[in-house]
């Protein structure tokens, strides 16, 4: 007589939460001034103003843009809200930094706004590999949040879990 395969893991009351659900669609652009500036590294303002100007800003419509310089100018934060002034009426979201700095104020946004009452008083998942560029801190705001509420939080799989939290 067989033993019937039974999927324990189905049957339990484990909730999987995966941040690439959250991940928002939509073009992710740098836009490195350094070009604006004399040599790469002075800021020239009559001459900065003039790149501003001339610059088409339509290219950035619907798109996520990292702003930043990949010198080791000093930029006043003038300049970069100055871009950014332009940058907003054509971008979903604009912020100073690395792409990665831009995925991490994206998720902070979502995370922010996560109903966590799915995991009240549940184990949970952290789901751990993605195919989206999920940043690290992603799964540091999820925990978080998701720690105020769940009985346990783990990371990884349900078949290969690392556990991070229990509620005592």
């Amino acid at each position: 007589m067989e033993k019937e395969i039974v999927n324990r893991v189905a049957q339990s009351k484990l909730v999987t939460f995966d941040l690439e659900d959250l991940y928002p669609s939509g073009e992710r652009r740098v836009l490195d001034i350094k070009d604006w500036l004399h040599e790469g590294f002075i800021l020239r303002e009559k001459e900065f103003r003039m790149h501003v100007e001339e610059h088409d800003w339509s290219v950035y419509q619907d798109t996520y843009v990292a702003l930043n310089c990949s010198t080791d100018a000093i930029v006043p934060g003038w300049a970069y809200m100055l871009v950014a002034s332009r940058l907003n009426p054509y971008t979903k979201k604009v912020v100073v930094g690395s792409l990665e700095d831009l995925e991490t104020a994206l998720y902070q946004t979502l995370l922010d706004q996560l109903d966590v009452s799915p995991f009240v008083d549940k184990p949970v998942i952290i789901k751990g590999c993605s195919h989206k560029p999920v940043p690290e801190n992603a799964y540091i705001m999820a925990m978080a949040k998701i720690q105020q509420v769940a009985k346990s939080v783990m990371y990884g799989e349900a078949c290969s879990s690392v556990p991070i939290f229990k509620k005592k």
